[in-house]
């Protein structure tokens, strides 16, 4: 048995994405995440005429690149008009929103909670995504 493992080095790399979907009840996109890397990507189902349809993919843009080596997932909210997810690392605890904006994935820069952060309004807005992309962030 021990020999098999052996023989198989990539097995262990076969599982190193998780898959989560986005929580807004009319949007079938999925978003993707490297687990070491914390990387984010995300497709969807898109019509194309006179076609099955065709599987529309948006790579890592600001933010959702790569990041410092970590154990990171994805956390969908239960909002379900939100199109973005939450990527944490769960070694450190921060956490970032990642969502779709023209045509990329990007990502909020990555915080951690503190008594002092809580307090504090954010010191920047939130940039406008055009209607139908089914990524701009919700206030609660």
């Amino acid at each position: 048995m021990a020999l098999a493992m052996v023989s198989l080095p990539g097995l262990t790399l076969a599982a190193s994405y998780d898959f989560v979907p986005a929580p807004q009840t009319d949007l079938n996109r999925i978003y993707r995440i490297d687990r070491v890397t914390g990387e984010v990507s995300s497709c969807q189902y898109g019509l194309q005429e006179g076609t099955i349809g065709v599987t529309l993919c948006f790579s890592p843009g600001e933010g959702a690149g790569a990041q410092q080596p970590g154990e990171y997932g994805l956390v969908a909210s239960r909002h379900e008009r939100e199109g973005g997810v939450f990527r944490v690392n769960y070694r450190t605890g921060e956490m970032s929103i990642c969502y779709v904006f023209d045509e990329r994935v990007v990502c909020t820069p990555q915080a951690r909670p503190s008594s002092a952060a809580s307090t504090l309004a954010p010191s920047a807005a939130t940039p406008s995504v055009s209607s139908g992309s089914g990524a701009s962030p919700q206030r609660p």
